[in-house]
């Protein structure tokens, strides 16, 4: 028995996506699928002979679509599962989890970590030593709080619990623009640029009102979509 654990890139939004699944039982989760990716991630789920079990978001996202609901089309046992504050995805969330909420595949379970900050509802998924962790922390950066009911105070308790994992855990970002695709929690509190172990939160705060950022090209179609679970997409592509 092992864990399949699959990294995925979408070049657009420099979007990671993570395939999750027990080698032995085939269960398995997919997060952050993107839609524009469906082929590719339909393509190895079979490929591998797996069951796509959970479909799973770290929040709603602004910078691309989700493909959970057309997902479901080829998988219509999966369930959609979203942090519990994310009220405007309700209507289409299958699992509303909050903190400590077990997702099993197999013998392996993804545990949820609240971490609001990014957004209201961020939440991060632990499994095994591995950390997904959405848009809430980056490899050497964080997220962005400015929209979606972002809170950079929230954002640095988020992170300090993060930061109470054991250093060797490894850090799996929703995002990356630099080449970089893995980290550890051990290294983010050394080098971190906006964020690290040495860092008060009021340090943080001034970081995070000093970045001069424009807002996603795709915000205004991406955040209502995903509020729909990808159904709004889903509809207009037909």
């Amino acid at each position: 028995m092992s864990l399949i654990f699959k990294q995925l890139f979408e070049r657009e939004s420099c979007t990671y996506t993570y395939l999750i699944a027990d080698s032995e039982t085939k269960e398995a989760a997919i997060v952050d699928a993107v839609d524009i990716m469906i082929d590719r991630d339909t393509a190895l789920l079979k490929e591998l002979d797996l069951d796509l079990k959970f479909i799973i978001e770290t929040h709603i996202h602004a910078d691309h679509i989700t493909s959970a609901c057309p997902l479901k089309k080829y998988y219509p046992k999966a369930r959609i599962v979203i942090g519990m504050e994310n009220v405007d995805a309700e209507a289409c969330s299958d699992i509303m989890v909050s903190e400590g909420h077990i997702l099993n595949i197999g013998q392996y379970q993804i545990t949820t970590i609240e971490t609001p900050g990014h957004t209201v509802g961020c939440m991060s998924y632990l499994v095994e030593n591995k950390l997904l962790t959405g848009d809430t922390l980056f490899i050497r950066s964080t997220g962005r709080c400015d929209f979606q009911g972002g809170s950079a105070e929230s954002l640095y308790e988020s992170i300090q619990k993060l930061f109470k994992l054991p250093d060797t855990t490894e850090v799996y970002p929703a995002h990356d623009y630099n080449g970089l695709s893995v980290s550890t929690i051990g290294e983010e509190k050394k080098f971190n640029s906006m964020i690290r172990e040495s860092f008060d939160q009021e340090t943080f705060i001034e970081n995070v009102n000093s970045l001069d950022l424009g807002l996603p090209k795709k915000i205004k179609v991406a955040v209502p979509a995903n509020q729909s679970c990808g159904l709004i997409s889903a509809n207009a592509s037909v």
